[in-house]
């Protein structure tokens, strides 16, 4: 017999075997959960308690769940309802076994009727609140199998957009639906290692995680941004109202209603379930809003070793609107599988005395600093609530002190089993412990089918080889391209779009800039930090139809990475025109903007003559040095174009020498000048996470403090018009949240040139002004109406930008505006040099305008008298743009 022939013979074997043994697990438990309407209750919660194990039903209430023979104690769950067992015997078919769930009934605490007598919901959500923690820590480590499902669908869609969406295959109120089975290990205080052992999505092999989903938990103070109600500021935000108790499984569930103090975001709003006795959350079902999208969280409990209960069942739901588009979209995690090891320093059940209502017995146990708080854990059987809660913040606090990588915030490990992706539809239909709905089916065979047809016209070549055959396009000459060759090797365009302008020194301009980059990059030896070496090399050329004047600069740079740590030096030439704030205040399209349809010319420039040397070091991801020398000849330029659409006689443009208060005719002569420029930048207490082995910073974590030295050095040049000063400047910028209910961002800085002989105008310190409508993108990185060079100074200066957005100011006192995502802020901004008044600016700004756009409004005073004001249009403040190349 051939080889071929035998093992056709074995995979038929195969075959039928792996049929044979899905046979023998062909039966189980079907059915639906309705209430007494007969109506479906999606999602409600079917668990089997002789294995610990449980799944979701779908949209319709329909479940399915593959078992072995044998009997077993079905329960099914559903918020507001009472729970029902059935017991279902499994021989060699399928059980048919449907569940009438009735709406729970609530028993009332009975209370004496006094005056002023406390809800009884307080003193459960006092008691819970400082239970918090200790429920979050005393699960030291545990692991799951979680199945999350993803649907979603575009409900509505501008009208003229709605046939060109049909022609990508996206139509309304059909089901996109995406499935994943992973496995997920956490451990304290926050590391979770998730590896996808299946995924299916859409037709299209993209991965979804359930990790971002499952690993916020409701005993922390914040989930995403939002307060939870079991934080130990929850009394801040929240009402709580006792609705009433019952009886399940043996213990006492109090359900608690959740009322925002104000409505809006960052906030929830619904029911949690409290156990008695251990105030542990049995279930919750709550809502909340983010930039007006709302958000829906059910979580039901399940106990996994005495007193802990573990979510079994998450649903999340989103749903909003926006520029005309609608939709909405659903997460069902299913988890199963738990198992759990318990903090053995936490396994003692304190019983906690609220010292507002119970009477504090004498024998307490008290909080005693002089002891540690494993002693006094091991040894606190009954506590007071605020006690209890200090005890697990000193424990906690003690244990991240005996950590050595106390800097690391979080740990995420994230694998893919090879086979992911490539399950069978069988495979499928016997892990999925949700049962799809027709609309889901339906949409599975519709995204299978057009995978099909794009798999088809994909290449066999794979990526690298793909972009080493792109072709050039002469459009990428404005909008950016990149072409690669192979080898590390690669050229390109910049975005020459935003080169094409209009100025008066230039007139209407062009200019190109392009890249040639040579990389090697190897594997380090922990097999997860890359060691980059790289060439740059940077033309740039630019051309003024008004001034016929080209203009040209090279680069060559050599950067080399290793992890956190990289060093680059470079050099730099060439003959170009730059404006004399270096930081350029005004984009070159804003200022074409302005002068051609209202001739007013902002941007001021001159010329410089040049040769750069410089070095880059980051030490590690908080300190970083950069230090040049430049040489250069500097020359005043003249305006050489009076092109404006407007006309009117009584407007004219300005010169290009910019007014200064400080500045003579002497600061704008042609001179030459050597600069030696030193900064550090440096983040005192950055945090990290780490993903995959490869640790992150989280710059927001830190303030950044910068520190700058300037020295210019006339005596090389022998010279007696060369530029001599010295600048020192230290900085600071941060921001600061204040709960939910605002957040702080400021900017100070502080300078003194400690020798100003002879300073030209473009090394004057200059200030980020604004006297145009639209706003900076940072919001505490400019001035609003401070013109551009008017204070600029060769002198003394405090600099101070300050921000601070509420959730709940003036017209977001009106729930609507809040829960649309519209948020209000406040600036105030300060000047002061030598020789200038004291110039300040206050304002008032809606941010998040239709989610995308900020309006702002304010004005500025010089010593108290009024300047100027004015309206300003931007980006929202929560959106980061980079218009670098």
């Amino acid at each position: 017999m051939t080889t071929a022939r035998q093992t056709q013979i074995f995979t038929i074997i195969f075959f039928l075997l792996l049929v044979f043994a899905q046979s023998l697990m062909a039966q189980g438990i079907r059915g639906k959960v309705l209430n007494e309407r007969g109506e479906a209750l999606p999602f409600a919660s079917i668990y089997v308690r002789n294995l610990g194990e449980g799944i979701p039903t779908n949209l319709n209430g329909e479940f399915e769940l593959r078992l072995k023979k044998g009997v077993y104690d079905v329960v099914a769950q559903y918020l507001g309802y009472a729970t029902q067992v059935q017991t279902a015997v499994v021989l060699e078919d399928w059980v048919s076994l449907d569940f009438t769930l009735k709406e729970q009934v609530y028993a009332l605490q009975e209370v004496t009727v006094k005056t002023n007598q406390e809800d009884p919901a307080l003193t459960i959500m006092r008691k819970a609140i400082s239970k918090a923690k200790f429920h979050r820590l005393q699960v030291q480590e545990y692991s799951m199998m979680v199945y999350l499902k993803g649907t979603g669908k575009l409900t509505n869609a501008p009208f003229f957009l709605k046939k060109e969406l049909e022609k990508d295959g996206v139509k309304l109120n059909e089901a996109y639906t995406s499935e994943s089975v992973s496995q997920i290990t956490f451990r304290q205080p926050n590391t979770v290692e998730e590896k996808v052992i299946s995924i299916r999505t859409s037709g299209d092999d993209n991965n979804i995680s359930p990790a971002p989903y499952l690993a916020s938990s409701f005993y922390n103070p914040k989930i995403n941004e939002a307060i939870s109600p079991l934080s130990p500021s929850a009394f801040a935000y929240y009402r709580f109202k006792y609705e009433g108790s019952f009886i399940e499984n043996e213990v006492m569930v109090n359900k608690i209603r959740v009322t925002p103090r104000s409505k809006g975001e960052r906030v929830f709003e619904g029911h949690i379930y409290i156990i008695e006795n251990i105030w542990a959350i049995h279930s919750l079902d709550l809502t909340t809003s983010l930039l007006g999208f709302q958000i829906g969280i059910k979580q039901l409990y399940q106990p996994v070793a005495e007193n802990v209960w573990m979510p079994s069942t998450h649903t999340y739901t989103f749903g909003g609107k926006i520029f005309g588009f609608a939709g909405e979209y659903q997460y069902l995690a299913s988890t199963r599988d738990y198992k759990v090891t318990l903090n053995p320093d936490l396994i003692l059940e304190t019983k906690i005395i609220d010292e507002k209502v119970d009477e504090v017995p004498k024998d307490i146990i008290k909080l005693d600093k002089n002891l540690s708080s494993l002693e006094q854990m091991a040894q606190a059987d009954k506590m007071t609530r605020k006690d209890f809660r200090k005890l697990v913040n000193t424990y906690e606090k003690e244990a991240l002190k005996e950590r050595e990588d106390v800097e690391v915030v979080s740990e995420r490990k994230y694998s893919i089993d090879s086979l992911a992706t490539k399950r069978s539809l069988s495979y499928w239909d016997s892990i999925r412990p949700v049962k799809l709905t027709e609309a889901e089916i339906k949409g599975y065979r519709r995204d299978d089918s057009i995978a099909v047809v794009e798999a088809a016209k994909k290449s066999e070549v794979d990526s690298v080889a793909k972009k080493s055959r792109r072709k050039f396009q002469p459009m990428e000459i404005l909008t950016g391209g990149r072409y690669y060759f192979g080898n590390g090797r690669s050229a390109g365009f910049h975005s020459n779009m935003n080169r094409l302008s209009f100025n008066t020194v230039e007139g209407f301009k062009f200019g190109l800039a392009g890249f040639y980059r040579i990389e090697k990059s190897t594997k380090m030896a922990d097999s997860v930090t890359n060691h980059v070496r790289s060439w740059n090399f940077r033309p740039e050329f630019r051309y003024g139809f008004s001034s016929q004047q080209p203009y040209s600069t090279l680069e060559i740079r050599r950067s080399i990475t290793q992890g956190e740590k990289a060093h680059s030096f470079g050099l730099s030439g060439g003959k170009f025109i730059y404006q004399f704030n270096a930081d350029n205040p005004i984009s070159e399209q804003v200022n074409a903007f302005y002068s051609i349809l209202l001739r007013q010319n902002y941007m001021k420039l001159y010329e410089q003559d040049f040769v750069k040397g410089y070095f880059y070091q980051r030490f590690n991801d908080a300190l970083t040095y950069r230090g040049s020398v430049t040489y250069a000849k500097r020359t005043s330029l003249e305006n050489n174009s009076d092109f404006s659409w407007y006309r009117r006689p009584e407007r004219a443009y300005t010169p290009n020498q910019p007014e200064n208060i400080e500045a003579d005719d002497n600061a704008f002569q042609n001179h030459r000048a050597l600069i030696w420029q030193n900064s550090m930048e440096w983040r005192p207490g950055l945090k990290y996470s780490i993903r995959n082995g490869r640790k992150r910073p989280i710059y927001s974590s830190a303030p950044l403090v910068n520190l700058q030295y300037i020295k210019a050095i006339p005596g090389f040049l022998n010279d007696p018009m060369a530029s001599d000063f010295d600048l020192v400047e230290a900085g600071i910028e941060h921001f600061f949240n204040f709960g939910v209910s605002g957040k702080m961002d400021f900017n100070l800085k502080a300078g003194s040139f400690l020798n100003n002989n002879r300073v030209y105008f473009m090394d004057f310190k200059h200030f980020g002004g604004n006297r145009t409508i639209f706003a900076n993108m940072g919001v505490a990185s400019n001035y609003r109406f401070l013109d551009y060079y008017q204070y600029s100074t060769q002198t003394e200066y405090v600099s101070a930008i300050v921000h601070y957005q509420f959730r709940k100011f003036l017209l977001t006192q009106l729930p609507m505006l809040r829960f649309s995502g519209v948020r209000e802020n406040i600036f105030f901004n300060y000047l002061k040099t030598k020789n200038s008044p004291n110039y300040w600016e206050v304002g008032y700004s809606l941010d998040n305008l239709f989610r995308i756009f900020r309006l702002e409004m304010g004005a500025g005073f010089e010593n108290g008298n009024y300047q100027r004001s004015g309206v300003r249009f931007g980006i929202a403040s929560f959106i980061n743009i980079s218009f670098d190349d």
